[in-house]
Protein backbone atom coordinates (compact mmCIF):
# COMPACT_ATOMS: atom_id res chain seq x y z
CA UNK A 1 0.00 0.00 0.00
CA UNK A 2 2.39 2.33 0.49
CA UNK A 3 2.87 5.50 3.15
CA UNK A 4 -0.12 7.42 3.81
CA UNK A 5 0.05 10.68 4.28
CA UNK A 6 -3.51 12.63 5.83
CA UNK A 7 -3.96 15.84 5.82
CA UNK A 8 -7.07 17.35 8.08
CA UNK A 9 -8.04 20.59 6.29
CA UNK A 10 -8.67 21.68 2.90
CA UNK A 11 -7.91 25.00 3.68
CA UNK A 12 -4.81 27.79 2.44
CA UNK A 13 -2.08 25.56 4.10
CA UNK A 14 -3.70 22.15 3.86
CA UNK A 15 -4.40 22.30 0.24
CA UNK A 16 -1.34 24.30 -0.75
CA UNK A 17 0.66 21.47 1.66
CA UNK A 18 -0.57 18.28 -0.27
CA UNK A 19 -0.22 19.89 -3.99
CA UNK A 20 3.65 20.51 -2.59
CA UNK A 21 3.94 16.92 -0.98
CA UNK A 22 1.87 15.00 -4.20
CA UNK A 23 5.15 17.20 -6.50
CA UNK A 24 7.88 15.52 -4.47
CA UNK A 25 6.43 11.74 -3.31
CA UNK A 26 5.89 9.38 -6.22
CA UNK A 27 1.91 8.61 -6.38
CA UNK A 28 2.72 4.80 -6.61
CA UNK A 29 4.54 4.86 -3.15
CA UNK A 30 2.86 7.43 -1.47
CA UNK A 31 -0.84 8.17 -1.12
CA UNK A 32 -2.14 11.15 0.26
CA UNK A 33 -5.76 12.11 1.37
CA UNK A 34 -7.12 15.58 2.27
CA UNK A 35 -9.87 15.96 4.52
CA UNK A 36 -12.54 18.78 5.18
CA UNK A 37 -15.82 19.53 6.01
CA UNK A 38 -17.54 21.04 3.06
CA UNK A 39 -16.55 22.37 -0.29
CA UNK A 40 -15.79 25.67 -0.02
CA UNK A 41 -12.84 27.10 -0.51
CA UNK A 42 -12.78 30.84 1.02
CA UNK A 43 -10.49 33.38 -0.12
CA UNK A 44 -10.36 34.83 3.40
CA UNK A 45 -8.19 37.94 1.94
CA UNK A 46 -11.13 38.67 0.24
CA UNK A 47 -13.59 39.16 3.23
CA UNK A 48 -11.74 42.94 4.15
CA UNK A 49 -13.55 43.99 0.85
CA UNK A 50 -17.05 42.43 0.77
CA UNK A 51 -18.48 45.28 3.58
CA UNK A 52 -17.45 47.70 1.30
CA UNK A 53 -18.92 46.36 -1.95
CA UNK A 54 -15.27 46.16 -3.58
CA UNK A 55 -15.42 42.38 -3.55
CA UNK A 56 -18.64 40.31 -4.73
CA UNK A 57 -18.96 37.39 -2.05
CA UNK A 58 -19.43 34.54 -5.23
CA UNK A 59 -15.86 35.29 -6.41
CA UNK A 60 -14.37 34.73 -3.28
CA UNK A 61 -15.77 30.91 -3.23
CA UNK A 62 -14.15 27.52 -5.20
CA UNK A 63 -14.70 24.18 -4.81
CA UNK A 64 -11.30 22.43 -2.70
CA UNK A 65 -10.91 19.60 -4.36
CA UNK A 66 -10.73 21.19 -8.12
CA UNK A 67 -7.17 23.01 -6.54
CA UNK A 68 -5.63 19.97 -5.55
CA UNK A 69 -3.41 18.43 -7.93
CA UNK A 70 -4.54 14.89 -9.67
CA UNK A 71 -3.42 12.09 -7.52
CA UNK A 72 -4.58 14.05 -4.23
CA UNK A 73 -7.84 12.01 -2.98
CA UNK A 74 -10.26 14.08 -1.39
CA UNK A 75 -12.43 13.27 1.49
CA UNK A 76 -15.33 15.05 2.39
CA UNK A 77 -16.51 14.50 6.24
CA UNK A 78 -17.12 15.55 9.43
CA UNK A 79 -13.83 15.07 11.57
CA UNK A 80 -14.50 13.67 14.73
CA UNK A 81 -11.20 12.67 16.24
CA UNK A 82 -7.56 11.85 16.23
CA UNK A 83 -6.27 8.47 18.28
CA UNK A 84 -2.65 9.14 18.76
CA UNK A 85 -1.93 5.46 19.66
CA UNK A 86 -3.80 3.53 16.54
CA UNK A 87 -2.63 6.40 14.10
CA UNK A 88 -6.26 6.67 13.29
CA UNK A 89 -8.16 9.55 12.30
CA UNK A 90 -12.31 8.91 13.06
CA UNK A 91 -14.43 10.63 10.55
CA UNK A 92 -18.23 10.74 10.63
CA UNK A 93 -20.67 8.21 9.87
CA UNK A 94 -17.77 5.77 11.38
CA UNK A 95 -15.12 6.14 8.39
CA UNK A 96 -11.36 5.33 9.85
CA UNK A 97 -8.42 6.49 8.24
CA UNK A 98 -4.91 4.96 9.11
CA UNK A 99 -2.11 7.37 8.00
CA UNK A 100 1.53 7.13 8.76
CA UNK A 101 2.20 10.79 8.98
CA UNK A 102 -0.60 13.67 9.80
CA UNK A 103 -0.71 16.95 9.00
CA UNK A 104 -3.19 19.17 11.22
CA UNK A 105 -4.17 22.07 8.75
CA UNK A 106 -7.52 22.76 9.83
CA UNK A 107 -6.79 26.58 10.77
CA UNK A 108 -8.61 28.86 13.45
CA UNK A 109 -12.07 28.59 14.08
CA UNK A 110 -14.37 31.71 15.35
CA UNK A 111 -15.32 31.46 18.80
CA UNK A 112 -18.08 34.58 19.12
CA UNK A 113 -20.56 32.43 21.72
CA UNK A 114 -17.30 32.31 24.12
CA UNK A 115 -17.97 36.20 24.60
CA UNK A 116 -20.90 37.01 26.63
CA UNK A 117 -22.83 38.48 24.70
CA UNK A 118 -21.35 38.83 21.94
CA UNK A 119 -23.96 36.79 19.62
CA UNK A 120 -27.18 37.87 21.85
CA UNK A 121 -29.08 41.02 21.09
CA UNK A 122 -27.85 43.12 18.51
CA UNK A 123 -26.20 40.38 16.79
CA UNK A 124 -25.69 41.42 12.96
CA UNK A 125 -28.29 44.09 13.51
CA UNK A 126 -25.67 46.39 15.26
CA UNK A 127 -22.84 44.31 16.12
CA UNK A 128 -21.14 42.20 13.53
CA UNK A 129 -17.68 40.34 12.03
CA UNK A 130 -16.19 40.16 8.82
CA UNK A 131 -13.99 37.34 9.49
CA UNK A 132 -16.72 34.71 7.89
CA UNK A 133 -18.51 35.34 4.91
CA UNK A 134 -22.29 35.65 5.81
CA UNK A 135 -20.87 38.37 8.82
CA UNK A 136 -18.94 39.94 5.74
CA UNK A 137 -22.32 40.45 3.80
CA UNK A 138 -24.26 41.20 6.66
CA UNK A 139 -21.76 43.98 7.51
CA UNK A 140 -22.14 45.32 3.87
CA UNK A 141 -25.75 45.51 4.25
CA UNK A 142 -25.25 47.60 7.73
CA UNK A 143 -23.02 49.87 5.53
CA UNK A 144 -25.15 50.99 2.93
CA UNK A 145 -27.75 51.89 5.76
CA UNK A 146 -25.14 53.83 8.06
CA UNK A 147 -25.39 57.62 8.11
CA UNK A 148 -23.79 59.08 11.09
CA UNK A 149 -22.09 57.82 14.97
CA UNK A 150 -19.60 55.97 16.56
CA UNK A 151 -18.10 52.73 14.34
CA UNK A 152 -16.03 50.76 16.82
CA UNK A 153 -13.24 47.82 15.78
CA UNK A 154 -12.51 45.29 17.95
CA UNK A 155 -9.90 42.62 18.56
CA UNK A 156 -11.43 40.41 21.50
CA UNK A 157 -8.33 39.21 22.37
CA UNK A 158 -5.36 37.01 20.66
CA UNK A 159 -4.31 35.09 18.60
CA UNK A 160 -6.83 35.55 15.64
CA UNK A 161 -6.17 35.09 11.74
CA UNK A 162 -4.66 37.97 9.79
CA UNK A 163 -3.88 40.35 12.99
CA UNK A 164 -3.52 42.92 10.51
CA UNK A 165 -7.07 42.97 8.93
CA UNK A 166 -8.81 44.91 11.34
CA UNK A 167 -6.42 47.80 11.19
CA UNK A 168 -7.20 47.52 7.17
CA UNK A 169 -10.67 47.43 8.26
CA UNK A 170 -10.81 50.98 10.15
CA UNK A 171 -8.36 52.46 7.65
CA UNK A 172 -10.88 51.47 4.99
CA UNK A 173 -13.69 52.66 6.91
CA UNK A 174 -12.34 55.68 7.18
CA UNK A 175 -11.94 56.10 3.43
CA UNK A 176 -15.77 54.82 2.62
CA UNK A 177 -17.09 57.47 4.77
CA UNK A 178 -14.94 60.18 2.76
CA UNK A 179 -16.20 59.11 -0.24
CA UNK A 180 -19.79 59.50 0.67
CA UNK A 181 -18.87 62.82 2.13
CA UNK A 182 -19.77 61.83 6.18
CA UNK A 183 -16.92 61.44 7.48
CA UNK A 184 -17.12 64.50 9.65
CA UNK A 185 -20.51 62.78 11.18
CA UNK A 186 -18.98 59.34 11.59
CA UNK A 187 -16.57 58.55 14.72
CA UNK A 188 -13.54 55.69 14.41
CA UNK A 189 -12.49 54.10 17.15
CA UNK A 190 -9.99 51.32 16.85
CA UNK A 191 -9.83 49.15 20.77
CA UNK A 192 -6.94 46.53 20.76
CA UNK A 193 -6.02 44.06 23.59
CA UNK A 194 -2.53 45.04 22.77
CA UNK A 195 -0.23 48.33 24.15
CA UNK A 196 -0.33 49.95 20.62
CA UNK A 197 -1.38 49.25 17.22
CA UNK A 198 0.76 46.28 17.00
CA UNK A 199 2.78 43.51 18.22
CA UNK A 200 5.74 45.11 16.91
CA UNK A 201 7.34 48.65 18.09
CA UNK A 202 8.78 49.74 14.73
CA UNK A 203 5.34 48.92 12.80
CA UNK A 204 2.99 49.73 16.20
CA UNK A 205 4.67 53.47 15.77
CA UNK A 206 4.28 53.82 12.05
CA UNK A 207 0.77 52.21 11.96
CA UNK A 208 -0.24 54.40 14.87
CA UNK A 209 0.63 57.29 13.23
CA UNK A 210 -1.87 56.44 10.88
CA UNK A 211 -4.60 56.19 12.35
CA UNK A 212 -3.74 59.48 14.03
CA UNK A 213 -3.55 61.56 10.86
CA UNK A 214 -6.89 59.90 9.92
CA UNK A 215 -8.74 60.91 12.77
CA UNK A 216 -9.03 57.24 14.33
CA UNK A 217 -9.39 57.14 18.64
CA UNK A 218 -6.70 54.40 19.77
CA UNK A 219 -7.97 52.32 22.48
CA UNK A 220 -5.18 49.85 23.98
CA UNK A 221 -4.83 47.25 26.80
CA UNK A 222 -8.69 46.25 26.36
CA UNK A 223 -9.78 42.84 26.45
CA UNK A 224 -13.42 42.38 26.11
CA UNK A 225 -15.27 40.90 28.38
CA UNK A 226 -18.85 41.24 27.46
CA UNK A 227 -21.16 42.93 24.84
CA UNK A 228 -24.55 45.04 25.46
CA UNK A 229 -25.79 44.71 21.75
CA UNK A 230 -28.99 46.62 23.55
CA UNK A 231 -27.15 49.29 25.15
CA UNK A 232 -24.61 49.86 22.53
CA UNK A 233 -21.46 49.03 24.82
CA UNK A 234 -18.26 47.16 24.85
CA UNK A 235 -17.12 46.29 28.30
CA UNK A 236 -13.61 45.05 29.01
CA UNK A 237 -12.14 42.40 31.85
CA UNK A 238 -11.38 45.67 33.88
CA UNK A 239 -14.54 47.56 33.42
CA UNK A 240 -13.67 49.85 30.99
CA UNK A 241 -16.44 50.76 28.55
CA UNK A 242 -16.09 51.21 24.88
CA UNK A 243 -19.91 53.02 23.70
CA UNK A 244 -20.54 52.14 20.18
CA UNK A 245 -23.30 52.20 17.58
CA UNK A 246 -22.16 49.99 15.15
CA UNK A 247 -19.33 47.43 16.34
CA UNK A 248 -17.19 45.47 14.12
CA UNK A 249 -15.41 42.51 16.22
CA UNK A 250 -13.03 40.23 15.72
CA UNK A 251 -13.86 37.26 18.08
CA UNK A 252 -11.82 35.13 19.85
CA UNK A 253 -9.98 32.31 18.29
CA UNK A 254 -9.73 28.68 18.66
CA UNK A 255 -8.59 25.59 17.29
CA UNK A 256 -11.06 22.97 15.33
CA UNK A 257 -13.07 21.31 17.63
CA UNK A 258 -11.96 17.91 17.15
CA UNK A 259 -8.65 19.03 18.71
CA UNK A 260 -10.07 19.12 22.18
CA UNK A 261 -11.64 15.49 21.79
CA UNK A 262 -8.19 14.38 20.49
CA UNK A 263 -6.05 13.29 23.62
CA UNK A 264 -2.26 14.54 23.33
CA UNK A 265 -2.67 16.22 20.11
CA UNK A 266 -3.61 19.93 21.00
CA UNK A 267 -2.63 22.75 23.97
CA UNK A 268 -5.47 24.37 25.41
CA UNK A 269 -6.79 26.65 22.86
CA UNK A 270 -6.92 23.94 20.46
CA UNK A 271 -3.97 24.75 18.54
CA UNK A 272 -1.25 21.97 17.76
CA UNK A 273 2.22 22.33 19.47
CA UNK A 274 5.01 22.00 17.06
CA UNK A 275 8.60 22.90 16.99
CA UNK A 276 8.38 26.47 15.59
CA UNK A 277 11.49 25.26 12.95
CA UNK A 278 10.47 22.10 12.11
CA UNK A 279 6.47 22.12 12.46
CA UNK A 280 7.13 18.75 13.82
CA UNK A 281 4.64 17.47 17.09
CA UNK A 282 7.53 17.40 19.79
CA UNK A 283 5.35 14.31 21.46
CA UNK A 284 4.26 12.49 18.43
CA UNK A 285 7.03 12.82 15.60
CA UNK A 286 4.86 11.30 12.36
CA UNK A 287 2.15 14.44 13.64
CA UNK A 288 3.29 17.78 11.82
CA UNK A 289 1.33 21.09 11.43
CA UNK A 290 0.89 23.96 9.57
CA UNK A 291 -1.05 27.30 8.80
CA UNK A 292 -3.44 28.88 11.26
CA UNK A 293 -3.68 25.35 13.34
CA UNK A 294 0.07 25.29 14.15
CA UNK A 295 0.94 26.80 17.81
CA UNK A 296 3.64 29.07 16.56
CA UNK A 297 5.13 32.39 17.37
CA UNK A 298 4.26 33.33 14.34
CA UNK A 299 0.78 35.64 12.49
CA UNK A 300 -1.71 33.20 11.73
CA UNK A 301 -1.54 34.55 8.32
CA UNK A 302 -1.56 33.00 4.65
CA UNK A 303 1.86 33.98 3.67
CA UNK A 304 3.16 31.82 6.85
CA UNK A 305 1.06 28.91 5.76
CA UNK A 306 3.11 29.68 2.45
CA UNK A 307 6.40 30.49 3.41
CA UNK A 308 6.27 26.95 6.12
CA UNK A 309 5.06 25.00 3.00
CA UNK A 310 8.82 24.32 1.77
CA UNK A 311 10.17 23.09 5.43
CA UNK A 312 7.19 20.95 5.98
CA UNK A 313 7.55 19.37 2.59
CA UNK A 314 11.07 18.59 2.86
CA UNK A 315 10.75 17.56 6.95
CA UNK A 316 8.02 14.78 5.94
CA UNK A 317 10.88 13.57 3.41
CA UNK A 318 13.18 13.49 5.88
CA UNK A 319 11.08 12.04 8.44
CA UNK A 320 9.41 9.10 6.06
CA UNK A 321 13.42 8.79 4.87
CA UNK A 322 14.83 8.25 8.47
CA UNK A 323 16.75 11.31 8.58
CA UNK A 324 17.19 14.09 11.34
CA UNK A 325 14.39 16.80 10.42
CA UNK A 326 16.13 20.22 9.19
CA UNK A 327 15.38 23.43 11.83
CA UNK A 328 14.28 25.57 8.65
CA UNK A 329 11.21 27.74 9.08
CA UNK A 330 12.79 31.04 10.06
CA UNK A 331 8.78 32.67 11.01
CA UNK A 332 9.00 34.64 7.96
CA UNK A 333 5.47 36.51 7.39
CA UNK A 334 4.82 39.21 4.64
CA UNK A 335 1.50 40.87 4.60
CA UNK A 336 0.10 44.04 2.97
CA UNK A 337 -2.00 46.87 5.14
CA UNK A 338 -4.30 48.52 3.27
CA UNK A 339 -4.90 51.86 3.96
CA UNK A 340 -7.39 53.18 1.56
CA UNK A 341 -7.01 56.27 -1.29
CA UNK A 342 -5.67 53.05 -3.34
CA UNK A 343 -2.75 52.98 -1.27
CA UNK A 344 -0.96 50.49 1.27
CA UNK A 345 1.74 49.73 3.05
CA UNK A 346 4.26 46.41 3.30
CA UNK A 347 5.38 44.79 6.42
CA UNK A 348 7.80 41.94 6.61
CA UNK A 349 9.17 40.47 9.05
CA UNK A 350 10.37 36.64 10.99
CA UNK A 351 10.74 35.28 14.35
CA UNK A 352 14.02 37.53 15.27
CA UNK A 353 13.50 40.47 12.89
CA UNK A 354 10.47 43.19 13.26
CA UNK A 355 8.90 44.83 10.46
CA UNK A 356 11.35 47.65 9.41
CA UNK A 357 11.58 50.41 6.78
CA UNK A 358 13.27 49.85 3.65
CA UNK A 359 12.37 47.35 0.46
CA UNK A 360 11.39 44.24 0.10
CA UNK A 361 12.52 41.69 -1.47
CA UNK A 362 15.97 43.61 -2.18
CA UNK A 363 16.92 47.19 -2.30
CA UNK A 364 15.24 48.37 -5.32
CA UNK A 365 11.87 46.79 -4.45
CA UNK A 366 8.33 47.44 -2.55
CA UNK A 367 8.22 49.97 -0.10
CA UNK A 368 8.45 49.15 3.31
CA UNK A 369 6.37 50.43 6.37
CA UNK A 370 5.43 53.11 3.81
CA UNK A 371 2.74 54.19 1.54
CA UNK A 372 2.35 53.32 -2.05
CA UNK A 373 0.11 52.74 -4.61
CA UNK A 374 2.56 50.49 -5.88
CA UNK A 375 1.83 48.30 -2.67
CA UNK A 376 -1.88 48.35 -3.70
CA UNK A 377 -1.52 47.16 -6.37
CA UNK A 378 0.64 44.19 -4.95
CA UNK A 379 -2.32 43.62 -2.80
CA UNK A 380 -4.40 43.26 -5.61
CA UNK A 381 -2.81 41.06 -7.24
CA UNK A 382 -2.39 38.40 -4.30
CA UNK A 383 -5.33 36.80 -5.03
CA UNK A 384 -4.32 36.06 -8.46
CA UNK A 385 -1.27 34.73 -6.90
CA UNK A 386 -3.30 32.91 -4.33
CA UNK A 387 -5.15 30.87 -6.76
CA UNK A 388 -2.35 30.25 -9.23
CA UNK A 389 0.78 30.00 -6.87
CA UNK A 390 0.37 30.36 -3.74
CA UNK A 391 -2.17 27.24 -3.33
CA UNK A 392 -0.57 25.00 -6.41
CA UNK A 393 2.52 25.07 -3.97
CA UNK A 394 4.18 27.02 -6.48
CA UNK A 395 6.61 29.27 -5.69
CA UNK A 396 6.32 33.11 -5.85
CA UNK A 397 9.23 34.54 -8.32
CA UNK A 398 12.29 35.74 -6.71
CA UNK A 399 10.74 35.62 -3.26
CA UNK A 400 12.01 32.48 -0.49
CA UNK A 401 10.40 30.76 2.15
CA UNK A 402 13.31 32.48 4.48
CA UNK A 403 13.13 36.40 5.21
CA UNK A 404 15.50 38.43 2.63
CA UNK A 405 17.55 40.70 5.32
CA UNK A 406 18.66 43.22 2.09
CA UNK A 407 17.15 46.13 1.48
CA UNK A 408 16.12 46.63 5.23
CA UNK A 409 16.97 49.62 7.32
CA UNK A 410 17.51 48.62 11.03
CA UNK A 411 16.47 51.70 13.03
CA UNK A 412 16.16 52.57 16.99
CA UNK A 413 12.35 51.52 17.83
Amino acid sequence: MGTHIVILGGGTAGTSAANRLRRVHDERACRITVVDQDDDHVYQPGLLFVPFGTAQPHHLVRSRPRQLHPGVDYKQAKIERVDLDARTVHLGAGIRLSYDVLVVATGAALLPEETEGLTGPGWREKVFTFYDLPGAVALHHALERFERGRVVVNVADLPVKCPVAPLEFVFLADWHFRRLGIRDRVELIYVTPLDGAFTKPVAAKALSGLLERKDIELVTEFTLAEVDGRGGRLVSYDEREVPFDLAVVVPLHGGASYVGRSPGLGDELGFIPVDQHTLQHPDRPEVFAIGDAAGLPASKAGSVAHFAGEALTRNIGRFLAGQPLDAVFDGHTNCFVETGFHKALLIDFNYDTEPLPGHFPAEFGLPLLKESHANHLGKLAFEWLYWHSLLPGRELPGIGSAMPGRGKHHVHS
